[in-house]
Order: C-alpha cells, then structure tokens, then sequence
C-alpha cells in the first residue's frame, strides 16, 4: 500500500481537497474517533472517479463517509482514505408542480425534509429529526417501524466503481429494514424522490408531533449515534430487551445507555470508542443470556480490527 504515492497523485491534482491525519470525531455525532490517514472531500463526480481509481491503483482502503451520524470510528482512526461527497453533491431542486425534490447525497436529510414542507409536499413528515445525509439514509434505508426512505425513491444517480455513473430505478431496488440490495461498493451521489401534495399546515403539525416524540422518549444534547442496535423479530424492540435487563444509565468510562431510551449509549463528555464498544458488549451479552435474543448492531464501525 502507498499511502504517500496516493497522497502526492491527487493533491492539486483533482477538483477535491486533500488532507493528512484530520481527527475523525469531529466529524461524527458520536464526537468519537481517532484521525484519518488520508482524506479526499470530492466536488464532482469526475474527482470522484478519479480518487477511487487512484486509491485503488495504490491499494489504499477507502470509505465514504457523510455526516458520521450511525458510525463509531476507532480510537485509533482509520489507515486508509475517508471519501466525502462536497460540493456538486450539496444542491437540491424542488420540482414543484410534480410533486417531487431531487436532491444530491450530500445534503442533510434535514434539508430535504424542510423543503419537502414549504412546497406542501407530503411523505417525509416521519423524516423530521433524523441525522445524517441524504445518500446515507437512502444507504441504509433510514426511516421508523411503519416508514421509510426507500417508499419514496423514484430513481438514484449512483456511482459504481469500475463501471461509472449509472441511474437506478427505485422499483429496482429491495428495501428493507436498514437495509437496502444496492451492491456495497455502489456511491449514491443523487436522489429523486415522488411525494405526495399535501396541506402544509397539517404536514407541519404532524412534524412537531413527532418531534415532540422524538424529544420526550430520545436523549437530547449528548452526543451519540441513535439506536446501536436493530430491533429484532417480535414484539420487543432491542430498548425493552436492554431495559428489561437492568442496564439504562450502564455505564463505563464516559460511556452510559441512556437514562431516557435504553437502546441510545451516549457520550458523557469524556468516551472513548473502547468505552461504547464495552457498553454495548455488556448490552449485547446480558440480553442473549436473558433471552437467547442475538443483538446486531445497528451502528457501523470503522478502524476496527475485529
């Protein structure tokens, strides 16, 4: 691997700004994270493309990353090439009389969210309040029990390394719970999605509903990265299986389950990746000894060796 051949390749080289080292935490909700052997913001798709050929000519392994809002990184960081999408991949365009907003990966689902509510259009209300980009929750399908992104994509831009740019019909695509049969290596870069019209007044309504939800039952101004694990089959979701176990305000190091919902593990000011990791070890370990149920974890992890 040469990192440093990479490196000195694409820097000046390409329509991207490239960095050593840069601290990861900073770029997670989880504030957690050691630095990046090398990072590449890519403004267009061309930088992109060329990026990946790059790295992979060089051997160097890359990630792309968004707004680090399901993602734990090492305390070590990550040796190899942190991708994020910036500046072609931050627009978005409200198509109004069709009832429908194509927006590029880059742009905070927020956003996307919000603009869905000025032009009256209806289908994201369950939206409202979920971190992170666009492309990473039509990468994992983001969305509540009963809703989903998935429902509403009519089409996606995606890059597929070695093949290039290619749009995908979201008829094409199997959904399903976080998660999604986009192959693991293809790089969403853009989304159309059809809503429905609806009266912004009730749109608007339901949202602060929802929100009032999210405050009252999720914790709220500790850094974390929501759910750590998947809900599994039944009729208990992973917080009432924690919960029954004894472990809201578990805690280790500057790591603790949330008082307020049992399947959040937040950041007291002072954790470290190790210390997330043996709460939800602890999390994972009493429920299937309780209950025989097997936690998968929901949270995406880099830099880790096993």
């Amino acid at each position: 691997m040469s990192l440093a051949n990479a490196y000195l390749t694409l820097s000046g080289a390409v329509d991207a700004d490239i960095t050593r080292g840069e601290r990861l935490a900073h770029r997670t909700t989880y504030r957690i994270g050691g630095p990046a052997a090398m990072l590449a913001v890519c403004h267009t798709p061309a930088a992109l493309s060329r990026a990946i050929e790059v790295l992979g000519a060089q051997g160097v392994e890359w990630v792309v990353m968004g707004k680090g809002s399901n993602l734990l990184v090492s305390d070590a960081g990550f040796d190899g090439c942190v991708i994020v999408l910036g500046r072609e991949f931050s627009r978005i365009e409200v198509l109004a009389e069709d009832n429908k907003i194509v927006a590029g990966a880059a742009v905070p689902l927020s956003r996307v969210v919000t603009a869905a509510t000025k032009a009256s259009m209806s289908g994201l209300e369950f939206a409202c309040g979920i971190p992170g980009t666009l492309g990473g929750a039509v990468s994992m399908d983001a969305g509540t029990r009963r809703e989903w992104i998935g429902r509403r994509i009519e089409s996606l831009v995606v890059f597929r390394p070695g093949r290039g740019l290619m749009r995908v019909w979201g008829t094409d695509v199997e959904w399903g719970y976080r998660w999604t049969s986009l192959g693991g290596a293809d790089i969403v870069l853009e989304a159309t999605l059809a809503l429905d019209p609806g009266d912004r007044t009730q749109i608007t309504a339901q949202m602060e509903r929802l929100l009032a939800r999210r405050r009252a039952t999720q914790p709220m101004g500790k850094p974390c990265c929501g759910s750590v694990f998947r809900n599994p089959p039944g009729d208990r979701g992973a917080a009432q299986l924690v919960e029954a176990c004894g472990l809201k305000g578990y805690s280790s190091g500057g790591a603790q389950v949330s008082d307020v919902h049992a399947n959040f593990v937040v950041n007291n000011g002072t954790a470290t990746a190790a210390d997330v990791l043996a709460v939800m070890r602890a999390m994972h370990d009493r429920v299937r000894e309780a209950t025989g149920v097997d936690l998968q974890p929901e949270v995406k992890f880099l830099g880790f060796t096993s």
